[in-house]
């Protein structure tokens, strides 16, 4: 169907594979209207939140089973032709991006719960089903999942990327919360992986391996989550500090000292500016902590008053509490919302996402030089983190027409990122590597892991023909 050349933003070596009219005709007997080459619904499917332009795929395929994704796969397989997995479209990595051409597989029809076993804690669900769905779902059991990387992402986006989010200093990342999955071969067959036990010494870990791939071993299929008891009590508290050095030592010694805070985000002066104005609010616009405990009542009264107390010795002052759930809502919102408020601070710009992580402890040497740098650089900028684990965001605001900016944000992308590895940190904390990340992924990892994961690779995937173009190059 299309030409092969070669996408312009990216490494020459990912050039477009053609597409044989023969497996448009293939698809299109085996899904009829399911499978679509219209133009809008392409482009649809051959963008995402990341700054690269690519040419989308030649078709999109509406899988609504299990066994639809297998014929695809399959069909796909016989011609050599990539496969792309779409849920919602929400990376910022370019991971959904067709940079060797091919078809996309979307699987947002896919959006049931199949089981909820409320004694075990387990919920097994189909991948096109979003967060918030898992949760409208399992609260009247009593329970939540609590995995939340802001936007409402599809579970199964979440487990090929290996999301983590707000809740991942108590809770953990999707590597800890994923029991067992079902997922789809390159060559089309259907394979599981894990059980809903809560352990298992059995053979390889196939479920840790797929989890965090990105789509480049296999299209998930099936996923079975962890849940948890929702909170006797919850309680919310912003504190705001006069700099961001005595906002990050806070949150340093409330971690070393094993308070069991649920939630602590980071959003620097700038940043509140631009959420007060996108959500009405009237948050004070100074460096602030945005704050949860989960617990009993006694013990969410005790974790408040250690991190006020902890709060006070480095000037954090105007302790403010959410307690009804409408207002710690609304907190919540406008920080998952930081994102597009800082977007339509400057009307056009497209923003250069980061996710560094680095040891709790090298936190503040890494976060308050780069801030120094963005700074001193005059590229507008916004700051959120989720800093009790270390791990932190810059969206450098670019004016797409003019290159010099994207030079300038993607240095300063290059400098953060060289600062956390050397303080034995990571490229990624949690949005994956997809494109952006390849060349920091060889420096974190080395050639000789790099050379194991292109070996397990080719070993699953030997016509390249899964999500090819991510992660690494072969």
């Amino acid at each position: 169907m299309n030409a092969p050349t070669t996408a312009s933003h990216l490494a020459p070596e990912l050039s477009l594979r053609e597409v044989p009219p023969a497996l448009i005709q293939a698809l299109q007997s085996r899904f009829g209207a399911r499978c679509s080459t219209a133009q809008a619904v392409r482009e649809q499917h051959g963008r995402d939140e990341s700054i690269f332009e690519v040419p989308p795929p030649s078709a999109v395929v509406f899988a609504e089973s299990t066994q639809d994704v297998a014929d695809a796969v399959k069909l796909a397989a016989q011609y050599k032709v990539p496969v792309i997995p779409f849920g919602v479209g929400s990376s910022l990595e370019g991971h959904l991006l067709a940079v060797q051409g091919g078809i996309s597989i979307d699987v947002s029809r896919m959006d049931q719960v199949l089981s909820i076993n409320a004694e075990d804690l387990t919920v097994t669900v189909q991948p096109g089903i979003t967060r918030m769905g898992v949760n409208n779902a399992v609260k009247s059991e009593g329970l939540f999942f609590p995995i939340d990387p802001g936007a409402d992402a599809s579970i199964g986006g979440m487990t090929a990327t290996r999301a983590s989010g707000t809740n991942a200093v108590r809770y953990g990342t999707m590597r800890e919360n994923v029991l067992a999955l079902e997922v789809v071969t390159a060559q089309g067959e259907i394979i599981r992986t894990g059980t809903r036990a809560k352990k298992s010494s059995a053979g390889y870990d196939l479920t840790r391996l797929m989890v965090g791939s990105e789509g480049t071993l296999g299209v998930i299929t099936e996923i079975t989550l962890k849940l948890y008891p929702l909170p006797e009590a919850i309680s919310a508290a912003t504190c705001s500090f006069p700099t961001i050095e005595a906002a990050v030592r806070t949150v340093i010694q409330v971690i070393q000292l094993g308070v069991p805070i649920a939630r602590c985000e980071l959003i620097d002066a700038n940043t509140v500016r631009m959420v007060n104005a996108h959500s009405k609010l009237g948050l004070r616009e100074e460096h602030m902590l945005l704050m949860e405990f989960h617990g009993s009542p006694a013990s969410v009264k005790e974790q408040a008053e250690t991190v006020q107390e902890i709060a006070g010795e480095f000037g954090g002052n105007a302790f403010e509490w959410a307690t009804t759930p409408e207002e710690r809502t609304r907190l919540w919102t406008a920080r998952h919302n930081a994102y597009f408020a800082a977007i339509q601070s400057r009307p056009g710009c497209r923003a250069i996402s980061t996710d560094t992580c680095v040891p709790i402890s090298r936190l503040a040497d890494c976060l308050l030089d780069s801030v120094a740098e963005a700074d001193a650089s005059g590229i507008p900028y916004f700051l959120v983190g989720h800093v009790g684990d270390g791990n932190f965001h810059f969206g450098y605001l670019i004016d797409p027409a003019k290159p010099e900016e994207h030079h300038t944000a993607e240095a300063l992308n290059q400098k953060l990122v060289a600062r956390a590895l050397d303080l034995e940190g990571t490229c990624t904390g949690e949005h994956g590597v997809g494109l952006h990340k390849m060349d920091f992924l060889r420096r974190e990892a080395g050639d000789g892991a790099i050379t194991v994961m292109r070996t397990i690779k080719r070993a699953l995937d030997p016509d390249n023909i899964l999500n090819p173009g991510k992660i690494f190059a072969l």
